[in-house]
């Protein structure tokens, strides 16, 4: 009797079912064919980030709404009533309200991506698959979260439109799907760049928060983009975050200011983080394991 390791049978099933896993190499290693294929993975975390993170909590979902509504309050009473900056003469609520749903996706993506390496590094470290599958289950989850705020938004809007508010809505509200898909891909792509260099530089972790809170003051959040000089409106261009705001009271208010030398540039720098994001991200987690 021969042995069972010689035997063409079992040698044939062993290469059957034998699977060989190869870290690869280089910079930039973006596969949308090998995401596809784990994207029911993609929707069970984006199940978990969605319902189960709010399970434990007595409003659950409802913090979605408080947030920003007590985020406006505040910069009511504050910068309208108290400092009296304009809001383009639109309703102060309405006008602070539409610029923190804006905001606050792009930043709860950059926050959330940031730590994505450290926060999974326990299952990152014994189970195999696309490590972009956790970030883009984040933007996807906050953008659920995005809509849900955007209900509210409505909701607002038609109170203040029965109520004779200068708001103007137009056709450029078809391309809101567009505006959400720049959002996306920059808080992807940046919280990739910040995730990686969090690897070997662990302050930044802390340094995220304030730097949140800074980008949205010198955003358009809570000063109009007319009010502000004429001459520093191109150097505005290079904050990318500009742009969405405004489009998006363009959109739907009927104020904002948007030109195209602005989209170009923005543009440009779109693709230039979500390249670089990308491909620190795919350096990092090669030596992931090794630096944590």
């Amino acid at each position: 009797m021969s042995n069972g390791t010689n035997s063409p049978l079992v040698s044939d099933k062993q290469s059957a079912i034998q699977t060989v896993i190869v870290s690869p190499r280089g910079w930039f290693r973006f596969n949308p064919v090998e995401l596809w294929r784990y994207r029911y993975l993609i929707a069970l975390f984006v199940y978990r980030d969605f319902v189960i993170y709010y399970k434990q909590t007595i409003l659950g979902p409802l913090w979605w709404l408080i947030q920003p509504l007590f985020a406006t309050g505040v910069f009511t009473i504050v910068f309208s009533m108290a400092a009296q900056i304009p809001t383009d003469t639109l309703p102060p609520p309405l006008f602070y309200f539409s610029g923190l749903i804006i905001w606050n996706y792009f930043a709860s993506c950059l926050s959330q991506i940031s730590r994505v390496l450290l926060d999974n590094r326990d299952v990152l470290g014994k189970v195999y698959f696309p490590r972009l599958v956790i970030p883009i289950a984040l933007v996807l989850s906050n953008l659920l979260r995005w809509a849900v705020q955007a209900i509210l938004f409505v909701l607002i809007y038609a109170v203040y439109w029965f109520r004779g508010a200068p708001i103007q809505p137009n056709l450029f509200l078809f391309l809101l799907p567009l505006v959400m898909v720049y959002l996306l891909l920059l808080g992807l792509g940046l919280g990739l760049l910040v995730a990686a260099v969090t690897v070997r530089y662990r302050d930044l972790v802390l340094a995220v928060p304030f730097l949140i809170q800074l980008g949205m003051l010198i955003s358009t959040v809570i000063i109009p983009l007319s009010e502000i000089p004429e001459s520093w409106r191109f150097w505005c261009a290079l904050n990318p975050m500009i742009l969405p705001i405004e489009l998006f009271r363009m959109m739907t208010l009927g104020t904002g200011m948007a030109s195209w030398t602005a989209v170009l540039i923005d543009l440009f720098l779109l693709l230039f983080i979500l390249f670089l994001g990308i491909g620190l991200f795919s350096r990092a987690e090669q030596t992931f394991n090794d630096a944590v």
